[in-house]
């Protein structure tokens, strides 16, 4: 799933895009109310976590305006205000649910669950391209029904192209999804497992793009 995180506090932002990543999903992160808003409505999500208190437009206003532009992806609101009539106004402005801070790491992941079966959101477990399949239960890579072993950081930037299907991943992102956020690691270092990748898919007539400066596409 594609999940887009709007929150200011960069270390929170930072540690729940780590968490969801971790477990498979795809996710943007800004901190701008207003940015937030203009990247939504050109690039679409999933499912958006938005905190209420935002520099630019606050998250309350942010809702109301995607939601009268006919934005349907479920809404996390986050909030510091711990009052009834705060987390009314929320979830009036069009959010599917609210967390009061300070939160727990595990409450998010059960209300994205939650969203997703309401909402129906819950991404396909089996994901077919060319004829490579990823089965997302298991997390392992199927050819003619056979899995496909891949080391871990191959997997888990394969998983990254396939949740960015479609547009360039950029090469910093796929350094946060196979080292971890914050990692004091080179982004050259990504370069020796996208050629080893490459070679392990070529078989298939599927391939990884480079586009100079700017990431990595997804070739079927």
């Amino acid at each position: 799933m594609r999940i887009t995180i709007v929150e200011d506090n960069l270390d929170l932002a930072e540690a729940i895009s780590y968490r969801l990543q971790a477990l498979g999903h795809s996710t943007d992160l800004l901190t701008n109310g207003l940015e937030a808003e203009r990247f939504l409505k050109r690039e679409g999500s999933d499912l958006v976590i938005v905190d209420g208190n935002l520099p630019g437009k606050d998250g309350f206003d942010v809702i109301k305006s995607l939601r009268k532009q006919g934005f349907a992806a479920a809404i996390i609101l986050v909030t510091a205000r711990t009052g009834v009539q705060e987390r009314v106004d929320g979830l009036n402005s069009g959010a599917d649910d609210y967390l009061v801070k300070p939160f727990e790491m595990d409450e998010l992941e059960a209300r994205i669950r939650a969203l997703s079966r309401r909402q129906s959101l819950q991404y396909v477990t089996m994901e077919q391209f060319g004829p490579l399949q990823y089965d997302r239960t298991h997390t392992t890579l199927l050819a003619n029904g056979e899995v496909l072993s891949l080391p871990r950081r191959e997997m888990s930037i394969l998983i990254c192209l396939l949740e960015n299907q479609g547009r360039l991943t950029p090469k910093s992102t796929l350094v946060d999804q196979v080292y971890g956020i914050g990692a004091d690691i080179d982004e050259s270092a990504i370069e020796s497992h996208i050629s080893r990748l490459r070679q392990r898919i070529k078989p298939f007539q599927v391939n990884i793009k480079a586009a100079r400066g700017l990431g990595y596409l997804l070739e079927l």
